[in-house]
């Protein structure tokens, strides 16, 4: 059974720092897309950043780049999501995603549809 497990989302000031990780576990296939997607209330959810494996970069959102910045250690198995700069804009649930499939997938980093797991989500809330 497939889990993403994520963690530290909290409430902090614009400006301050966040640091979000995602735990995977049970997946059988290679991972070849690792993100981070987010939701606010009202809103539909967006992609934040992501990884593909061999990919020499990463993918961001044009609203986070440079504030924001992705990264995995494999040998823990864990996801993260450096978050600086934040403002109040960024308030909203985050998503860890996942796909470990045979089956690659063409489409857009961004899009749902190439990430086949899902955590649960962690709250992050900015205030001014």
């Amino acid at each position: 059974q497939v889990q993403l497990v994520e963690s530290g989302g909290d409430s902090v000031q614009a400006g301050g720092s966040l640091r979000l990780s995602c735990a995977a576990s049970g997946y059988t296939y290679r991972r070849t897309y690792v993100g981070w997607f987010r939701q606010a209330p009202g809103k539909e959810r967006e992609g934040v950043a992501a990884i593909r494996t061999g990919s020499p970069s990463a993918y961001y959102a044009d609203s986070v780049k440079g504030r924001f910045t992705i990264s995995q250690d494999n040998a823990k198995n864990t996801l993260y999501l450096q978050m600086d700069s934040l403002k109040p804009e960024d308030t909203a649930m985050y998503y860890c995603a996942l796909r470990s499939t045979i089956v690659p997938y063409g489409g857009s980093w961004a899009e749902e549809e190439a990430y086949n797991y899902w955590g649960q989500g962690t709250q992050v809330t900015v205030s001014s």
